[in-house]
């Protein structure tokens, strides 16, 4: 009997992989907004594409990735270490996060295409937007499989550089989602402070402000001290002080009396957080670059414990310390994109979102009441989709590109079947740097040299 209602239970619940979000038949969905539920769970496709790479990165896979046809092989297709910035090993765990990652992003694009002005919940396509996972799971191990079965040829060289550009502005969006966090954080504590008439709240601002500040700083001296020589590393010192500088323009930029008269609510708050991401960036950079004397994180030890400082004493490594904050950067940053509006219209223009009008508030938390007492999602996007699905699937394809080039360390496919780190992937980190910084000095200034545009 326990085993009959236990199978009725898993029935039940399974009906809400082929319904839609709001799940109307099923009590096993939580009472939320659909539009929610739905970026929750292709969040989750693509939180399952990172995990698999990661698990493609572990040295227990390498055997059986040599069976697939895209391996580095010679002779009789027997797998040999090749010499080269990494070994084979390397090369195999590195080309499979590249196919993971085609697979995932190949799926979010085709969504992309197919979310196109959708523009409410009555359109036809809007119920596969918000319904169909399990068959969205099976286009996607379809997909996944497909993937590995690519030849090799052209296709890592070639995918790469289509991961650079979308790393590229992942990074902005990164930023531009820091940046109104951080004018959220400011407005949500100046308000408590006017309204409980407490000076904890600026004591707290202050506090945050000066610690956002000082860990710049400390990254500063330590990006000197680890990642440049006194006679070589030119390039690092630049992009440290240029970054400095420019960090500092724009802090003093945000106190300026015009700039606080047209922006409020700009403050240092902002500046510092700005600063802090700059100088991440500029340490993903730094930990790029190709030369030995610059960049620590290059592995140099052989497998006798000899160490060499050339190409030949280069081997694999999965982990280090920027490919770890990078990724929880990334994850926060992908569950800020999936769950929330921002307050503001210019980010919301931006991320293609829409703030709730009042009245349609109160038609939702209707609805959300009813939905509780019934144990259900409930449909919020009659009257309008509260997000664009197509750029909603547009960000998720940044964004496995973006994971991609984090996870393999931004290391290009070579013309003798190596993977070795270049120059590029430290120009495009440092130019999404200074990109990210124009970008903020733009939120600064357009009001005051757009006076007639509403950017409150």
């Amino acid at each position: 009997m326990g085993a009959c209602l236990g199978a009725c239970s898993l029935l039940s619940c399974a009906s809400c992989l082929c319904g839609s979000a709001p799940c109307i038949l099923c009590s096993c969905c939580p009472a939320s907004r659909n539009s929610t539920v739905s970026r929750l769970i292709f969040t989750f496709f693509l939180f399952l594409g990172v995990l698999v790479s990661i698990i493609m990165l572990s040295p227990g896979v390498e055997s059986q990735l040599y069976k697939l046809p895209w391996v580095c092989e010679e002779g009789a297709g027997i797998p040999t270490a090749l010499q080269g910035y990494i070994d084979c090993g390397s090369l195999l765990g590195y080309r499979a996060v590249y196919r993971m990652c085609f697979a995932t992003a190949a799926f979010f694009f085709f969504f992309t295409l197919l979310m196109l002005c959708v523009s409410s919940s009555r359109d036809p396509r809007a119920a596969i937007q918000n319904g169909f996972w399990f068959f969205k799971f099976l286009i996607f191990v379809g997909i996944t499989v497909g993937a590995f079965y690519i030849p090799d040829g052209s296709f890592s060289n070639i995918w790469f550089y289509f991961g650079v550009v979308g790393s590229f502005l992942f990074i902005l969006i990164q930023l531009v989602l820091l940046i109104d966090f951080a004018h959220s954080w400011n407005q949500l504590w100046l308000g408590k402070a006017e309204e409980r008439d407490s000076r904890a709240w600026y004591a707290g601002l202050f506090f945050f402000t000066v610690l956002f500040y000082s860990l710049s700083i400390t990254a500063v001296a330590l990006m000197f001290i680890y990642y440049t020589e006194p006679s070589t590393c030119h390039e690092g010192k630049i992009f440290i002080s240029l970054n400095l500088t420019l960090c500092v323009c724009v802090s003093i930029a945000a106190v300026l009396p015009k700039v606080q008269n047209a922006q409020p609510n700009s403050g240092l708050l902002q500046a510092s957080v700005v600063t802090l991401y700059t100088m991440f960036v500029t340490w993903l950079a730094l930990s790029s670059v190709p030369e030995q004397k610059c960049n620590p994180h290059l592995p140099t030890q052989l497998g006798n414990g000899t160490v060499l400082a050339g190409p030949e004493g280069y081997q694999t490594q999965w982990w280090d310390a920027p490919s770890i904050v990078g990724l929880i950067i990334f994850l926060l940053c992908t569950l800020f994109i999936s769950l929330r509006s921002s307050d503001h219209r210019q980010v919301n223009s931006l991320m293609q979102t829409e703030e709730c009008p009042p009245m349609l508030q109160a038609t939702q938390q209707q609805q959300q009441q009813l939905a509780a007492c019934e144990g259900r999602a409930f449909d919020n996007e009659q009257d309008g989709v509260t997000y664009s699905y197509s750029f909603f699937h547009f960000c998720l394809v940044l964004a496995s590109l973006h994971i991609m080039m984090t996870l393999t360390n931004w290391y290009k496919p070579g013309e003798t079947q190596k993977m070795i780190s270049t120059w590029t992937a430290v120009w495009v980190k440092i130019c999404a740097s200074w990109a990210g910084l124009l970008l903020y000095l733009w939120t600064l200034v357009a009001p005051l040299l757009m006076p007639n545009r509403d950017f409150s």
